[in-house]
C-alpha cells in the first residue's frame, strides 16, 4: 500500500505528475480565456503565471542555496513555516576576523 505523504521515487511518476501539472495549467487559462477572450485577460494570466514560477523558485531553489544552504524545503508548508521560525534556528555568523581580536 502507497501512503499519499511517501516521497515519489519513480522517474516515470515524476514526469507524470509535472505533465499533469502542466496540462491543468493551459486547461484552466484557456476557459478563462474562452470564458473572457481580451487581451488584457491574457497579459494577466501570463503575468500571473510568470510571477508565481518566479516566487516558487524563490522559496525553494533561492533560499537552499544562497539563504540557508542547511535548510531543505519538501513543500510550501514547510517554507512558510521556515519563515515563521527563522530567527529561532539562526547562529550568529561572525563576519568580521578582525572583531575577534
Amino acid at each position: 500500500m502507497v501512503r499519499l505523504t511517501q516521497d515519489l521515487t519513480s522517474t516515470k511518476w515524476i514526469y507524470a505528475k509535472g505533465f499533469l501539472f502542466m496540462l491543468l495549467s493551459v486547461v484552466a487559462g484557456l476557459l478563462i480565456l474562452v470564458r473572457t477572450p481580451r487581451w488584457d485577460i491574457l497579459a494577466l494570466l501570463l503575468i500571473c503565471v510568470w510571477a508565481s514560477c518566479r516566487a516558487y523558485y524563490f522559496a525553494f531553489y533561492v533560499i537552499e542555496h544562497y539563504v540557508d544552504p542547511g535548510f531543505r524545503f519538501s513543500g510550501l508548508f514547510d517554507f512558510v513555516r521556515y519563515l515563521m521560525h527563522r530567527d529561532q534556528k539562526r547562529v550568529p555568523v561572525q563576519e568580521d576576523s578582525d572583531q575577534s581580536a
